[in-house]
């Protein structure tokens, strides 16, 4: 599949068959986030970890050991970076056929921090799992998906503008296909925080803030979901884009 279908067939996977990750899969995953460029040229440090090994756990994962996880500065784009270059790692893991999903909170994350020997001006944003998903989810999973409505989307006009935000952008536009990856971009708790306003030849995205998602130095968890954004419109054809 190329980046478009991976895109559409991907969904968050907490259940897994249990097989141990296969050495030859867990090194493509590891060699291919090594080569990861983020367009904000900020490097970001990879590892596997496993459970067992390592002390992890999680309370939302069945039947898998071993997770991928980064670390990068604090630095301004920091949380944009990391989305995008995370997503992508995500959508070769589904390339491989491995089950992936997001964890930010839902994890020990004292643990996983001292696994990826986290100094003080670092920070882990994100893991994942990586596995083979079991034929069947969990019924915490499935209740989990039911709460966040993983399945929908906002509708387009909710979310893309043509010029200013009182004007909703028509889906006969040449940004569409773009438009529709970012629409179906995975965000924390399904927030969807992007708005996208359409000006000529350029993209501007913004983001739509929840409460609870930005500590108090000042690290915000849904610039990760527009770096995630970012990464799903540039799978099209290279386009200028905004960040404000």
């Amino acid at each position: 599949m190329n980046g478009l279908e991976l895109i559409r067939h991907r969904r968050s996977v907490r259940t897994f068959d249990g097989v141990p990750l296969r050495q030859e899969d867990a090194e493509k995953v590891l060699r291919f986030a090594e080569r990861v460029e983020t367009p904000f040229d900020i490097p970001i440090t990879w590892k596997l970890l496993s459970a067992k090994e390592d002390g992890l756990s999680s309370p939302v994962i069945v039947g898998a050991d071993t997770f991928i996880a980064g670390k990068l500065q604090r630095r301004p784009h920091a949380e944009e970076a990391f989305g995008y270059a995370f997503e992508k790692v995500v959508l070769y893991a589904e390339s491989l056929g491995l089950g992936t999903t997001w964890i930010a909170g839902t994890m020990d994350r004292p643990a996983f921090e001292r696994a990826m020997e986290l100094k003080a001006d670092e920070v882990m944003p994100c893991v994942s799992p990586l596995g083979y998903p079991s034929q069947r989810m969990s019924l915490r999973e499935t209740l989990m998906r039911k709460g966040v409505h993983a399945d929908s989307r906002r509708a387009f006009s909710e979310l893309f503008f043509d010029g200013r935000f009182d004007r909703p952008l028509s889906e006969d536009t040449p940004y569409r296909d773009a438009l529709e990856m970012v629409r179906w971009a995975p965000s924390a708790v399904n927030k969807q925080p992007w708005r996208v306003v359409i000006d000529g030849p350029k993209a501007h995205f913004y983001e739509k803030k929840s409460k609870g998602f930005a500590d108090a130095g000042g690290w915000d968890l849904q610039k990760v979901d527009m770096g995630i954004a970012l990464y799903h419109f540039a799978v099209r054809p290279p386009w200028a884009i905004a960040w404000w």
